[in-house]
C-alpha cells in the first residue's frame, strides 16, 4: 500500500508538470513577430516586437526554472529525503510543534535558497533588459530578510497553532483549525495594507489637487464612501503599473502605484478607481473571501480525514506517522483537486472583471477606460493572444481584447 501511494504521489507531480508544460507550450504557438490585424491601434510594429521578446523570453525561463524544480523534487522523493529529514528533526527535538517547524523551515529555506537564483536573473537580467527592473541589489537582498521574517512569524505562528489544535482536539480539529485560517485571513485583508506593505513601499495619501478632486466627485456619485487614497511607490521596484482595492468596511482604501499616475490621464485614473469600485459594488470582494474560506473547510476536513493514517507519512519515507510529512504527502495528492477548484475560481474571477469593466463604463466612461486597459497592457508588454486553454485554466482577469469587446457592448 505505501508503494503504491509513493507511485500515485509521483503520478500527480508528472501530471502536474505536464500540464504546466503544456500550457507553455500552447502560448508558445501564439507568438509571432508579425503585427496581428486584431492588436494594430494596441501595439505598433515595434513595441509588438519588443512584447514578443518578452513572452517569448519569460516563457523559456518559466520552462527551465520549473523543470529544475521538478527534477529536484523527484531526487528529493527517490532518494526518501523527506523521510530523512523527519528522521534529523526527530533528533532535534520530541515535540510535534517543533518538529514541524524545524520540518517546513528547512523546506522553505533550501527552496528559497534554490529558487534566489532564478529570482535573481529574472530581476536582474530579463526585467532589466526590457527598461522594468528598478530594484537595487540592496532592495533585493532586503526584501529576501524581510520575507523571511514574516514567514517564520506568522508562517510559523500559524503552523504552531495548527498543530497545537491536532494534538489537543482530534475529531474537531478542522473546524477549530478552518476557524483560526479564516479569522486570519479576515484579519489580513483588513489591515494588510497597514501593517505588511510598510515593511515593503512607502504609501502616503494622494495629494490635493485635480486627480483626487476627480476621484472624491465620482466616489460621491457612486455612493461610495471613500476616504483613504494612497500612492505606493512601486517604482522602487518596477516600471509595471497597477492599482488595487484592499480591505472592507471601515478599511477600505484605494492604493494607486505612483507609476500609474505618472502614465495615465486624470481621466483614466478615474475609470481605473470606477472599475475598482464596481468590485465592491458587486460584492466581488466578499464573494471571493466566502469562496476561499469554503474551499479551506472542504480541504481541511478531507486532511483531517487522512492525517491520522501513518501510511501518508510512510510513502514519503518517514519510518513513522507524522503530522508534517503526512501534511506534506496530503498537500501533494490535493493537488488535483486544488487544479480543479483554481479553474473554477478564476472562472468566477474572470466574471468579476467583466462585471467591473461594465460598471465603470455605464458609470463614468467607457472610452477612458478602454485607453487605461491599453495602456497598461502595453506598458507592461502583456499577453494580448494567450491560448484559450492558458486563459481557461490560469487567466484570473480576462485578455484585454475580450475586455475591450465586452466593454462595447456595454
Amino acid at each position: 500500500m505505501v508503494k503504491t501511494l509513493f507511485l500515485v504521489i509521483i503520478v500527480f507531480i508528472v501530471f502536474d508538470f505536464i500540464i504546466e508544460q503544456l500550457l507553455a507550450y500552447l502560448n508558445s504557438t501564439r507568438f509571432s513577430e508579425v503585427l496581428p490585424e486584431e492588436v494594430k491601434g494596441i501595439y505598433d510594429e515595434k513595441e509588438y516586437i519588443r512584447s514578443q521578446q518578452y513572452l517569448r523570453l519569460n516563457n523559456k525561463f518559466s520552462i527551465l526554472s520549473d523543470s529544475v524544480s521538478f527534477i529536484i523534487l523527484l531526487a528529493v522523493l527517490f532518494f526518501s529525503g523527506f523521510g530523512w529529514l523527519d528522521h534529523v528533526v526527530r533528533q532535534w527535538s520530541d515535540n510535534e510543534i517543533w518538529q514541524s517547524l524545524y520540518f517546513f523551515g528547512i523546506i522553505a529555506f533550501v527552496s528559497d535558497i534554490i529558487s534566489t537564483p532564478f529570482s535573481v536573473y529574472h530581476t536582474f537580467v530579463i526585467e532589466s533588459k526590457f527598461g522594468f527592473n528598478k530594484t537595487t541589489l540592496k532592495t533585493f537582498v532586503l526584501d529576501k530578510i524581510k520575507g523571511w521574517i514574516i514567514g517564520i512569524i506568522i508562517g510559523g505562528g500559524l503552523l504552531a497553532l495548527i498543530v497545537f489544535i491536532f494534538q489537543s482536539t482530534g475529531y474537531w480539529f478542522w473546524i477549530l483549525a478552518w476557524g483560526l485560517i479564516t479569522l486570519f485571513s479576515i484579519f489580513m485583508s483588513m489591515f494588510y495594507s497597514n501593517l505588511i506593505v510598510p515593511l515593503f513601499n512607502k504609501q502616503k495619501p494622494l495629494e490635493e489637487g485635480d486627480l483626487r478632486t476627480a476621484i472624491e466627485e465620482f466616489s460621491k456619485k457612486a455612493g461610495f464612501k471613500l476616504k483613504d487614497i494612497y500612492v505606493i511607490d512601486g517604482s522602487k521596484r518596477s516600471a509595471k503599473a497597477n492599482a488595487y482595492f484592499t480591505g472592507f468596511g471601515p478599511k477600505k482604501r484605494i492604493v494607486l502605484y505612483d507609476t500609474l499616475i505618472e502614465n495615465h490621464t486624470i481621466d483614466e485614473l478615474v475609470a481605473v478607481l470606477a472599475h475598482e469600485i464596481g468590485h465592491y459594488k458587486k460584492k466581488h470582494i466578499l464573494t471571493g473571501m466566502a469562496m476561499g474560506i469554503v474551499q479551506t473547510g472542504i480541504m481541511l476536513f478531507i486532511f483531517s480525514i487522512f492525517i491520522s493514517n501513518p501510511i501518508l507519512s510512510q510513502a514519503l519515507g518517514a519510518a513513522q506517522g507524522s503530522f508534517h510529512v503526512g501534511a506534506l504527502a496530503f498537500g501533494i495528492l490535493y493537488s488535483p483537486v486544488m487544479l480543479i477548484l483554481e479553474i473554477a475560481t478564476n472562472a468566477v474571477s474572470r466574471k468579476h472583471e467583466f462585471a467591473a469593466d461594465r460598471y465603470a463604463a455605464l458609470n463614468f466612461n467607457k472610452q477612458s477606460l478602454k485607453e487605461a486597459l491599453k495602456k497598461l497592457s502595453v506598458k507592461n508588454l502583456s499577453n494580448l493572444r494567450p491560448h484559450p486553454s492558458v486563459v481557461f485554466v490560469k487567466y484570473s482577469h480576462p485578455p484585454l481584447l475580450a475586455r475591450l469587446a465586452a466593454i462595447d457592448q456595454a
